[in-house]
C-alpha cells in the first residue's frame, strides 16, 4: 500500500514539476507512515516539507499544489486533506483495503513475499555449538533465531545458505577425548582421578559403556595419547550425529555443514595468515603472529599464532571468513552467544582487512534463557553436566511451543521459557491462542461446507457486505502483513511476526466472539467467509516463517 501511495505521490510531483508549478525539479526522499491517530488518516507523508527549501515555498502552499495533481487516485483514497505543518493525510477507500483479501486469494503461500534481496546471496551461520556435548537451550535459542532469520530473508527474496560450522579442531576435543578416555579406564575398574576440567556429563559415561561394549578393553592396551585420539574422534562423531537428529526433531536443517579442521587440512588458517601479513595487518613480536586489529578500532592487537606455533582461534575465524566470502556471498551472519559480544569489533576487523565492508558481517546476539516451572526457576549447570538439554524440552512441551517461545522476544533480550505454560491448552499460552486461531478458520469452514456453503472463489465476493469496523481493521491489519516480513527480514528480527501474529490472533478471536461467520444471509456468510480464510492464510503463512505448524484441528 506504501509503494502504490510513493508512485503517485512521485507522479503527481513529476506533472507539477512539467506544468510550473513548481520549479525545484527534486525528488527528495520522503516517508509514508501511519499516523498516531486514526482521525489523521490511514497513512500521512512529509513530502512537503522536504521540498520547502529548494521551492522556496511554505509547506502547506506545497501540500496543496501536490493535492490538486494527485487528482482521484484511481480509487485508491477517498480524502487527502493537509494537517499540521504541512503533512499530507490520506483516508483509503474500505474498496481499497478489501482488495487485500484478492492479493492474499491471489498469492496464496507467497503473501508476503517480496524481492527486496534481489537474489543477493547471503548465508546465516547459526547453532556451531562445539561437538562435546548435546545442545541445551540456550543452543535451542539460536536454533530457532538462526532458522528463522533465514525464512525472513529468504521470503524477501535473498538467495539463502544455512551452514553449522563444526568446531572439531582445538583443545575442547582434546579435553572430550580426555573425559571419555578416562571414564572407559574407570567403568573397567581402573581408579581414576577424574579432572574437574574434563566434561561431567552422564553422556560422556554412556559413550564410553558403549566403546566397552563393542570393543571390550583394548583401548586400555594402547598408549595414553592414542587412546585419547581414538575417543576425541568417536566421541566427536557420535555426539555431532546426536546434534543433527535434535535438530532435525527440532525442524532444523542445514544446507552444509563446515569442518573446522578442515581448514587446517586444506593449509587456509596458514593462508589467511599469510594474506594479512602480506596486506601489513600481521606482524611478529616475541615469537608470535599478530593482527593488527587497532587498524580498525579493536582496544589492543590480537594474537593468531603463539610462540609455540600454536593457532588461536582468531586465526582459524580468519581463514573461515576470508573462505566465506570467497564462496560468493554478499554478506554473511553470525549468530551467537550474547558472551561473545565482544568478539565483534575483532570480526569486523577481519572483514575490512579482507577488503570487504565492515557490514558485510551482520551478528546476532542471543542472550540466556531462564527456564521456569510453573514461575519458579528450574535449575541448570552445564559445568556439572547437570543441564537441561534441547531435546529434553522439546520432548516436554512440542517443537512448536519452544520455536515460539524462543522466537516472542528479541534474541538479545533475555527470555523467560515457562514450561507449563507452553504446555496449556488454552489462551495464556501464546502459540496455542494463535494456533487456535488458525484452526478456528479450519472448523468454519467446515461447518460451512455441512451447510452447503462455499468458500468463495476470486472475484465471487460482494465486499459491500462487510460493513463492520472490526472487518475493515482485520483487512488493514493483513495489509501490513508483507511490510511486517520485509520490516523482519531487514533488521533481522523474527520476534516482529509474533507480535504482528498475537495481534492477528486478538483482533480475530474478538471479531469470532462478537459476530457470526455464517448466517441464513448467504452473501454475507460467504463475504465473512472469505475474510477469515484470509486470515487463515496469513496465519499459515507467518507460522510457517517461524517453522511453526498451522494445526486444522486442535
Amino acid at each position: 500500500m506504501r509503494d502504490r501511495l510513493k508512485g503517485h505521490i512521485k507522479e503527481a510531483l513529476a506533472n507539477c514539476y512539467a506544468k510550473g508549478m513548481l520549479n525545484s525539479g527534486t525528488f527528495p526522499e520522503f516517508t509514508i507512515e501511519v499516523p498516531a491517530h486514526a482521525e489523521h488518516g490511514d497513512f500521512a507523508t512529509n513530502i512537503a516539507m522536504m521540498l520547502a527549501r529548494p521551492e522556496k515555498k511554505a509547506p502547506r502552499q506545497i501540500a496543496e499544489i501536490l493535492i490538486a495533481a494527485l487528482g482521484e487516485g484511481s480509487g485508491l483514497w477517498r480524502q487527502v486533506e493537509v494537517a499540521g505543518p504541512g503533512f499530507i493525510n490520506f483516508f483509503l477507500t474500505n474498496r481499497c483495503w478489501y482488495g487485500v483479501l484478492d492479493d492474499i486469494v491471489r498469492s496464496g503461500a507467497r503473501y508476503g513475499e517480496s524481492r527486496v534481496g534481489a537474489g543477493k546471496k547471503i548465508q546465516v551461520e547459526f547453532v556451531s555449538a562445539n561437538p562435546t556435548g548435546p545442545l541445551h537451550i540456550g543452543h535451542g535459542r539460536g536454533a530457532a533465531t538462526g532458522d528463522a532469520v533465514a525464512s525472513l530473508l529468504k521470503a524477501a527474496g535473498y538467495d539463502v545458505q544455512r551452514e553449522y560450522y563444526i568446531n572439531d579442531a582445538g583443545n575442547q576435543m582434546n579435553t572430550l577425548g580426555k573425559s571419555l578416555y578416562l571414564r572407559y579406564l574407570e567403568l573397567l575398574g581402573k581408579t581414576i582421578d577424574f579432572p574437574q576440567d574434563c566434561y561431567q556429563g552422564d553422556y560422556i559415561r554412556e559413550m564410553a559403556a558403549e566403546v566397552i561394549e563393542a570393543q571390550g578393553d583394548s583401548y586400555s592396551k594402547v598408549p595414553e595419547d592414542e587412546g585419547i585420539r581414538y575417543f576425541a574422534d568417536y566421541g566427536g562423531k557420535k555426539i555431532l550425529a546426536g546434534i543433527d537428529e535434535d535438530l532435525q526433531a527440532f525442524g532444523v536443517h542445514f544446507d552444509n555443514w563446515y569442518s573446522e579442521q578442515g581448514l587446517y587440512d586444506r593449509g587456509q588458517v596458514d593462508q589467511g595468515v599469510a594474506l594479512l601479513k602480506e596486506k601489513g595487518y600481521a606482524f611478529e613480536k616475541e615469537g608470535a603472529i599478530w593482527f593488527r586489529t587497532t587498524d580498525f578500532g579493536d582496544d589492543k592487537d590480537r594474537v593468531m599464532v603463539r610462540s609455540n606455533g600454536a593457532t588461536t582461534y582468531f586465526a582459524s575465524d580468519v581463514a573461515y571468513h576470508k573462505e566465506k566470502f570467497e564462496r560468493g556471498f554478499d554478506q554473511v551472519i553470525d549468530v551467537w552467544g550474547a558472551d561473545h559480544h565482544g568478539y565483534i569489533p575483532r570480526m569486523k576487523a577481519i572483514v575490512q582487512a579482507l577488503g570487504r565492508n565492515p557490514e558485510d558481517l551482520q551478528v546476532l546476539l542471543v542472550q540466556l534463557v531462564n527456564l521456569l516451572r510453573g514461575g519458579q526457576q528450574v535449575a541448570m549447570s552445564t559445568r556439572s553436566g547437570e543441564f537441561v538439554t534441547l531435546r529434553e524440552v522439546v520432548d516436554e512441551v512440542g517443537r512448536d511451543a519452544c520455536r515460539y517461545f524462543f522466537l516472542m522476544r528479541r534474541s538479545d533480550s533475555q527470555l523467560d521459557f515457562d514450561l507449563e505454560l507452553a504446555k496449556q491448552q488454552s489462551t495464556e499460552n501464546p502459540v496455542y491462542y494463535v494456533q487456535y486461531a488458525h484452526a478456528r478458520v479450519c472448523s468454519i469452514n467446515r461447518n460451512a461446507e455441512t451447510q452447503g456453503i462455499k468458500v468463495p472463489a476470486l472475484g465471487e465476493v460482494d465486499f459491500d457486505r462487510l460493513t463492520l469496523d472490526e472487518e475493515l481493521a482485520l483487512a488493514k491489519l493483513l495489509a501490513r502483513y508483507p511490510e511486517v516480513v520485509e520490516g523482519a527480514a531487514r533488521h533481522f528480527e523474527p520476534h516482529r511476526i509474533t507480535f504482528f501474529l498475537q495481534d492477528l490472533a486478538s483482533q480475530f478471536h474478538s471479531y469470532y466472539n462478537r459476530q457470526r461467520i455464517l448466517s441464513e444471509d448467504v452473501e454475507t456468510s460467504r463475504a465473512r467467509l472469505y475474510l477469515v480464510n484470509s486470515v487463515r492464510v496469513v496465519f499459515a503463512n507467518a507460522l510457517n516463517l517461524l517453522g511453526v505448524s498451522a494445526p486444522e484441528q486442535m
